[in-house]
């Protein structure tokens, strides 16, 4: 070996062993295998177990806005226990389910209900699927007969 090489040889193995230490040594990278793994666990006091039964549902039909693809009980985003909290706070002053989801979807749009209510603004969104349906039935039935 050339003495070029050498130097090359020694300096990849000094890198691979410092890389492999400073990874090893670093804390931020092993925090989910730590021993004791941290829960959060968020209690709310109600006045009746209905209320209690009705605000986990409803908050279940809401969308978070964050995560976009969960219901504000599998979410743990800062903003989802937020609105977690407004949710069952104003069902447990005695608010009604119609009432949270029109102050949610007043502060948020439409896009945090899974069920967004039929009207002109989203009626292509509703009617669309259908439409698309009969013109495949329509054309599928004119190609049955022609053959």
């Amino acid at each position: 070996m050339t003495s070029s090489r050498v130097k090359r040889y020694w300096v990849c193995w000094l890198l691979c062993i410092w890389s492999s230490y400073s990874v090893a040594n670093e804390p931020s990278l092993f925090v989910a295998a730590s021993a004791e793994p941290q829960v959060r666990v968020e209690l709310f006091e109600f006045q009746s177990l209905d209320k209690q039964k009705q605000a986990i549902e409803l908050a279940k039909s809401l969308r978070c806005p964050q995560c976009q693809n969960q219901n504000l009980v599998e979410s743990n985003s800062p903003i989802a226990k937020d609105l977690r909290l407004i949710v069952y706070q104003m069902i447990d002053q005695g608010s009604s389910e119609k009432q949270v989801i029109d102050f949610m979807t007043q502060r948020y749009g439409e896009f945090v209900r899974y069920k967004p209510e039929f009207n002109p603004s989203n009626a292509l969104l509703w009617l669309l699927p259908l439409a698309l349906l009969l013109v495949f039935v329509v054309l599928s039935a004119r190609r049955i007969r022609r053959n």
